[in-house]
């Protein structure tokens, strides 16, 4: 959840560790600080300050001296609250250590007592000072060796983490680690970097280095060395960076969420290029997929919406029965799988704490897994038996747009590629379903043209109190997602019901002037008759009702049409009027589009 950024080389670090911050914004933050190596010997520099990223860069002003590497943090306050003490970096009581830390410390408690008895003194409340002061110590014990005394710190924490150090007698040398919490290496020329996320350093270099689970990197501006915790040096594994550093910025729309709504066809054309005519084996290669008997899908907020969606057409298209499962919830009631079972999990991240633990849970009990990601090289992927890569880009906003279209893309992939190996699904339906996925990102570019009255009209709903969602089939998973984005943009009461389930208790909150927005479902007339029911229902009551749908809804007191589609292929198009109501909203509101309070993109801790 925290921003991470190292920098070691011939320029002045400031500058790129600066830069580096505002680029990790987008994951979240309640306090920013960096930590300097100057020449041999002098005194760190430090400055941190708690809010936003501004609020550190106005104490620059003041004058920084010049240093050639540095460390930079963003915090996501969990142990202590968002205050300068409490920032990072920390330091040790000699104050020639400064660690910066992101994930949390379980056992940090006995750490610090440990350490308290042996006489190290502490100024914050956080978990992540019992490691500064630890590995003081443990650098001592080694002759000065920072990475050697990181691999035996390492050894000794409970819990997930990435840590950076860097120590004022070796200012050339920043070290780093990381345990179920992300750490990606950037090669440059006569420089080096360390980030949570390529996006820190993606004008710098396109070169990148992936590091595994409880692996320690030691870089200098020529060198990088990559060691597990028994000191083995280990081969690095690089990889190319496929974007560029341009699709981090705005590009002159006034938000990054704005700016990814409209992405939106190019992500879904991306990640369909050379997939319409079926998965490509080497993709597949390491599943055994005819055997499997239940496939369980498991996700968080929006990645789970994805998988609902694509539990039904995975049970219609490949004839196996789904379990979509909350991924923080999944593993503590011990569930029953085994290599039969098919887990899939999703994540636009790659990093998502909860995602990664239940997958862990499934793979050690016999599943196979087939992930959905956004990110190469992160640490889901990696322990994959399989992966689908969808190719979103960088999603800055925390609210998901183009990363939750993209999912979508990929369980309609998984479902038509399991139906395949099935025997299930004819040449004539696999032809017809393919033309319909290749007009999608055309389709979602027509919603796109038309969007401009649904914004002026969610502008008088702006002092709402609440707003509620109707779906069925397919559409209430949508309902569901179109909730979530109000509650993260809007912050208002927000719900998504199945539109069957009105009469069971839904219904009481309905009252005059209330808006609702029901997705009515495309190519099932039976549906589109029992929602348009419910459309009656709430406009009887006093609603006033916003239809998504691509033929005329007369009971309705507005209507966003949509081009149409194969029915299941519906919540693509449908998303994108409530991602814009969403967003609206905010903007009517004078919330923080793209960070939203309490939110981070990426929620690498449990």
């Amino acid at each position: 959840m925290c921003g991470i950024v190292g920098y070691t080389g011939k320029n002045s670090a400031l500058a790129p560790v600066l830069e580096g911050l505002r680029r990790l914004e987008y994951r979240g933050y309640d306090s920013a600080g960096i930590a300097l190596t100057l020449e041999a010997g002098l005194p760190l520099w430090v400055e941190k300050r708690a809010g936003k990223l501004g609020n550190l860069e106005e104490t620059l002003d003041q004058g920084v001296p010049t240093s050639h590497s540095g460390i930079g943090h963003t915090r996501w306050a969990t142990h202590g609250g968002p205050t300068d003490t409490n920032a990072h970096p920390h330091l040790d009581n000699d104050g020639k250590l400064a660690l910066i830390h992101n994930g949390i410390i379980e056992n940090y408690v006995e750490l610090r007592l440990a350490l308290e008895a042996k006489g190290h003194h502490f100024k914050s409340e956080t978990d992540t000072e019992s490691v500064v002061h630890l590995l003081s110590d443990a650098r001592k014990e080694h002759g000065g060796d920072l990475a050697a005394a990181m691999r035996q710190v390492c050894a000794q924490l409970r819990g997930s983490f990435t840590l950076l150090a860097i120590h004022s007698d070796d200012p050339e040398r920043i070290v780093g680690a990381r345990r179920n919490s992300p750490l990606v290496v950037g090669v440059g020329d006569g420089e080096n970097f360390l980030a949570s996320d390529v996006s820190a350093f993606i004008s710098h270099t396109k070169r990148a280095l992936e590091l595994g689970q409880d692996e320690v990197v030691d870089i200098t501006p020529t060198k990088i060395t990559i060691t597990d915790l028994a000191g083995n040096t280990l081969p690095p594994n690089e990889y190319e960076i496929s974007w560029d550093a341009s699709a981090a910025e705005r590009g002159g729309f006034s938000h990054f969420m704005l700016k990814e709504i409209y992405e939106q066809p190019k992500a879904i054309a991306d990640t369909l290029i050379g997939r319409m005519s079926g998965l490509d084996s080497s993709i597949t290669s390491g599943l055994e997929l005819v055997n499997i008997n239940k496939v369980v899908i498991i996700a968080c907020g929006t990645a789970y919406h994805a998988g609902l969606v694509g539990k039904y057409a995975i049970e219609k298209w490949a004839g196996l029965p789904v379990e979509v499962e909350f991924a923080s919830e999944y593993r503590y009631r011990e569930p029953y799988v085994d290599a039969a079972t098919l887990v899939i999990p999703i994540s636009q991240s790659g990093e998502t704490m909860d995602t990664l633990m239940a997958m862990r849970y499934a793979k050690s009990h016999g599943a196979q897994v087939f992930s959905v990601c956004n990110t190469n090289g992160s640490t889901i992927p990696r322990e994959s038996d399989a992966v689908l890569y969808t190719f979103a880009g960088p999603e800055i906003a925390v609210a998901s747009t183009k990363a939750f279209a993209t999912q979508l893309v990929a369980m309609y992939l998984i479902a038509l590629h399991l139906g395949t190996v099935r025997g299930l699904l004819s040449p004539e339906f696999l032809a017809q379903i393919g033309d319909e996925l290749a007009e999608l990102p055309g389709k979602v570019e027509q919603v796109l043209e038309t969007v401009e009255p649904l914004r002026e009209l969610t502008r008088k709903f702006k002092d709402s109190t609440s707003m509620l969602f109707l779906g069925r089939h397919v559409g209430f998973p949508t309902a569901l997602e179109g909730a979530l984005k109000l509650k993260e943009l809007a912050y208002m009461h927000a719900e998504g019901f199945p539109g069957g389930e009105l009469k069971h208790g839904p219904i009481a909150l309905i009252d005059e002037g209330t808006p609702v927005v029901a997705v009515m479902p495309t190519g099932n007339a039976l549906l589109t008759e029992k929602m348009a029911s419910n459309v009656q229902e709430v406009k009887a009551r006093g609603a006033v009702v916003i239809a998504i749908s691509d033929v005329d809804v007369p009971a309705a007191t507005h209507l966003i049409r949509i081009p149409t589609t194969h029915e299941f292929l519906q919540p693509v198009l449908s998303v994108v009027p409530l991602q814009v109501i969403a967003y609206e909203m905010a903007v009517a509101r004078g919330n923080d589009v793209d960070q939203p309070r309490n939110l981070a993109k990426s929620v690498t801790v449990e």
